[in-house]
């Protein structure tokens, strides 16, 4: 086809001329999405809690004066000594605007440490003053304490709808980036795709740049889902662009990545941390010792007892050792009294004990019902092969069902990385016994990864006295 002034000439049919097609209109480029200056309104809310956490302690004391006067001053102080061990905590971050209550909690913590700064500066004064006055003065502080911290929570209460309509469930604007990849449905995000809105990682067009900067201005996290082919081109515009920028990795999650590291010359993704710091797993072997000592010698009697009636039973051996899995997945023999008879023990355990079990011994069946067959496992603790809390260690042929543990859920191994347990979350919520579905053992995981997360000694310590209810049980046999 030749174009003439006036429109195309058909070359297959020479002197007829048709009228040019009308041209094609380039559809109007997209715009950045509309939110809400999101920044702005966090930091209202802050000036907000501030303001309210001020007035309550002025209000507190005030209302506290009514019984003793406190000491001079005592709240015109407070209030910028609170505000600043609260800013420092932070009491005002993130994490209070999304919080249900707006986080009380820290607010709390720095007013009894302001209260603690103040009261230490003004110890000689309270001193100095004769018996009566010192209590009037105690009375006071202790007045105005309690009725500051009912205040502040009973303002956050009534500041949590005004912030939720301001700020919304999340505080945040999220924008997810579509660039020809895995895209997640996150509710609080706001996803467009880049082919529609034209965008793309050039680093040589800086109206390129230009125009991704607009989409990025007032956004506190933007995530982009691309092929791996551009994410260094996407990382550099995040670098670039003042703004909280995230690449979507699908191995992060399978890979479950704790954090990435980088030296000289390599960058790493952490996949797993040990559970326990080494003062943590000080603080843990301290105990078990101290507790397995204390319970052998205490318990003397009834395991000499125990170990006489196996004995005379039938003549076998007393105690049943066996293989089992433990930290690190290393094996190491547990000891039980032996309550099978010796001909029909299950070395590997892929049998596991039923009601009418035709292989327990008489004995062996009243050792169990109050499991009393595991208290050996005592001495394990004493040679560091186990501890008092965590995941009960299982035989190597154990079955879920028709299947092996590890058949069943591939995390179950994460439940080695500490030491097996006499008990744990998992026995103390009455998960115990066979596993005759898969689902028994899945319940059984889930508690002993539960454990993993975030030990404390106290957790052991109600774990102990939790599983004493539960020493008697249905599902022993």
């Amino acid at each position: 086809m030749r174009p003439t002034s006036f429109g195309l000439l058909d070359e297959e049919r020479p002197g007829i001329i048709r009228p040019a097609a009308p041209p094609r209109l380039t559809p109007a480029p997209a715009v950045p999405p509309r939110l809400p200056p999101m920044r702005q309104r966090r930091l209202q809310s802050y000036l907000a809690l501030m303001l309210g956490d001020g007035l309550a302690i002025v209000l507190g004391y005030a209302g506290a004066a009514r019984l003793a006067p406190p000491p001079p001053f005592h709240a015109i102080v407070l209030v910028p000594i609170y505000w600043t061990i609260a800013l420092l905590l932070p009491a005002y971050a993130l994490a209070t605007l999304t919080n249900r209550l707006l986080a009380p909690g820290k607010a709390i913590a720095a007013l009894l440490m302001a209260h603690a700064a103040l009261l230490l500066a003004h110890s000689a004064t309270l001193l100095s003053h004769d018996a009566p006055h010192r209590g009037n003065d105690v009375l006071a502080v202790g007045a105005g304490l309690g009725l500051t911290m009912a205040l502040m929570i009973a303002l956050r209460l009534m500041l949590r709808p005004v912030v939720r309509r301001r700020c919304g469930t999340h505080a945040q604007n999220l924008l997810i980036i579509d660039d020809g990849g895995e895209v997640p449905a996150i509710p609080h995000g706001v996803c467009i795709n880049a082919q529609d809105h034209g965008l793309r990682p050039d680093l040589a067009d800086p109206h390129m740049l230009d125009r991704l900067g607009r989409y990025m201005e007032g956004m506190d996290r933007v995530l982009v889902s691309c092929p791996p082919r551009r994410r260094e081109a996407w990382s550099l515009v995040f670098k670039s662009a003042n703004v909280s920028g995230e690449i979507l990795d699908a191995d992060v999650r399978m890979l479950d990545v704790l954090g990435s590291r980088r030296g000289a010359d390599y960058g790493a993704l952490v996949v797993s941390i040990q559970p326990l710091s080494m003062s943590q797993r000080a603080t843990k072997r301290a105990f078990d010792v101290a507790v397995a000592g204390m319970a052998i010698l205490a318990l003397a009697p009834l395991l000499a007892v125990v170990a006489l009636l196996i004995r005379l039973g039938d003549g076998g051996p007393v105690l049943f050792v066996q293989n089992r899995t433990g930290r690190n997945n290393r094996f190491f023999p547990i000891y039980k009294f032996r309550s099978m008879r010796v001909e029909r023990s299950d070395a590997m355990g892929a049998r596991s004990a039923s009601r009418d079990d035709d292989r327990i011994t008489p004995v062996g069946r009243l050792i169990r019902r109050s499991s009393i067959d595991e208290l050996p496992q005592l001495f394990n603790v004493l040679r560091g092969h186990m501890s008092i809390v965590g995941p009960r260690p299982h035989a190597i042929g154990s079955l879920a069902g028709e299947q092996l543990f590890w058949d069943v859920d591939r995390r179950y191994w994460l439940r080695h990385a500490v030491k097996p347990g006499l008990t744990g979350l998992a026995q103390m919520r009455g998960l115990r016994g066979a596993t005759q579905t898969e689902n028994d053992l899945t319940r059984r995981l889930q508690a002993d990864l539960e454990y993993l997360d975030g030990w404390t000694i106290w957790r052991d310590m109600a774990i102990i006295l939790g599983t004493l209810r539960v020493l008697i049980h249905a599902r022993a046999f």
